[in-house]
């Protein structure tokens, strides 16, 4: 999945020492969309070395390819937002035939006038009659 927008927090990188004995670490950021009606997405970068390869800083505009997962906890659900790619800019507009981040608003169209009505013969509007169109029925109505 792909979100475009601007990076407007940079959260302190977390880390630490995972089960294994292995290190960790996580960069997260908050990301406003340029939809008509922004919305915030917290998402974080997993991996000193993908920290490394995808860096943004504040204002920046970025396009995020990421996986959204969610997992269990003590009967708690958590869903988290894992980015695999950042791209500098965005993307979309860079791609033939990708869609705009942003819809294109259309300007109003005026109102078509309605033409005086013409004398309209009865119409069958029975759509089981086969002589539909002939103003012929079998209906007691």
């Amino acid at each position: 999945m792909e979100v475009v927008g601007k990076i407007i927090q940079v959260l302190p990188a977390q880390e630490g020492i995972g089960k294994n004995g292995n290190p960790w670490k996580v960069q997260p950021y908050v990301l406003e969309t340029l939809d008509q009606y922004p919305r915030k997405v917290h998402f974080e970068v997993f991996g000193e070395d993908r920290i490394k390869q995808n860096p943004c800083d504040v204002d920046q505009l970025v396009t995020v390819s990421f996986d959204i997962e969610s997992r269990e906890f003590n009967g708690r659900w958590y869903t988290s937002i894992r980015a695999w790619r950042i791209q500098q800019g965005d993307m979309t507009q860079a791609v033939p035939g990708a869609a705009p981040a942003v819809a294109p608003v259309a300007a109003p169209q005026p109102a078509a006038t309605p033409a005086a009505p013409a004398e309209a013969a009865p119409v069958n509007m029975d759509p089981f009659d086969a002589s539909a169109g002939e103003g012929t029925s079998d209906l007691p109505f």
